[in-house]
């Protein structure tokens, strides 16, 4: 089994490979019976690694999977998974639209485009986007809801979900698209993320530091731990291609939370002090895409096996998982 893995490197990334490492199979159960087979091949596709790794079954392939030829390296074997998780987020979108148009949207085209020529459909998980909704949401985001993206990395992600269903449609690829919330704890590092001080939070609040937090105490968002995402996007891989044949994408289960209430949850983990260290100073436009997220009908994706991380103890006790050894996810 070979599997292909874009951003290898990244935040949520490394996770996967970490927990695809030390699992060591994939689940691949089909009608045929066969189930948890042992992956042979594991390619991992990002501009850069900061780490080695020891094992026969990792190709680390270096490079923009805007680059065809990089792309054609990756992808030089069948593969019987992708899971793409690479790209150039909202923010740095924003700056520089070619590069995220090429990045995006462009090098997703010409991922299809490789796999429509294998003789058997590969597995392709697709992390999309809640950016897909846009500003504007109604009191109950429901399956019905219209897409409207405010931003060009919500657009691009669209426009990526609707090429993915059509190749499904067609045979070509085995699609499942999964809409990811904002995802914490991401380690204090340049990132391009308009959504970064979602993250920063925890980190100034785990280690005594002061944090002005740019919303309101009372703005609520759409959370979820990276060890829950990764849980996820291996669900999302492990599911029976006739289980995904009627519906191939789903916006992940959420924690929906305010400010107030994440800080709360660290005080009483790290104690109470930790409340005055936070002030807050609420940008308007950032309020408006990134924290006024209203109610979700998450029934139709817990049905399908995707989940959440139940409390918000619990999210801030596996947002810092990484930090503390002795906080289990």
């Amino acid at each position: 089994m070979n599997i292909i893995i874009t951003g290898a490197s990244g935040f949520i990334g490394r996770r996967l490979v970490d927990c695809l490492l030390g699992q060591g199979t994939m689940d691949t159960m089909d009608t045929s019976g066969s189930a948890n087979e042992p992956f042979r091949s594991l390619v991992l596709v990002d501009m850069a690694f900061d780490q080695e790794f020891h094992d026969e079954r990792v190709r680390l392939v270096r490079g923009s999977i805007a680059d065809p030829l990089v792309l054609r390296d990756a992808f030089r074997s069948p593969a019987d998974c992708v899971i793409h998780l690479a790209s150039v987020p909202g923010g740095a979108a924003e700056k520089d639209f070619e590069l995220g148009l090429d990045v995006n949207l462009g090098a997703t085209m010409q991922m299809l485009e490789l796999l429509r020529r294998q003789t058997i459909p590969a597995r392709f998980v697709f992390a999309s986007t809640i950016a897909v909704y846009g500003a504007s949401l109604p009191p109950l985001v429901t399956d019905a809801t219209p897409m409207r993206p405010v931003l060009s990395y919500g657009a691009h992600k669209l426009a990526s979900e609707i090429l993915l269903q059509d190749y499904s449609r067609r045979g070509w690829v085995d699609g499942r698209i999964i809409r990811l919330p904002g995802i914490v704890a991401r380690p204090p590092a340049p990132s391009g993320l308009l959504s970064a001080f979602m993250s920063d939070l925890f980190w100034k609040l785990a280690d005594g530091e002061a944090f002005t937090v740019p919303v309101a105490p009372e703005a609520k968002t759409w959370l979820m731990s990276v060890g829950c995402c990764v849980r996820n996007l291996m669900h999302a891989a492990n599911l029976l291609s006739e289980a995904v044949a009627a519906r191939r994408d789903f916006t992940l289960p959420v924690l929906r939370i305010s400010m107030s209430e994440i800080v709360d949850a660290m005080a009483s983990m790290f104690g109470s002090d930790r409340r005055r260290l936070v002030t807050y100073a609420p940008d308007e436009q950032l309020e408006a895409v990134f924290a006024r997220f209203p109610e979700m009908d998450m029934a139709a994706a817990l049905k399908a096996g995707y989940t959440h991380d139940g409390t918000v103890e619990n999210l801030v006790r596996n947002a810092l998982a990484g930090r503390d050894p002795s906080i289990a996810l």
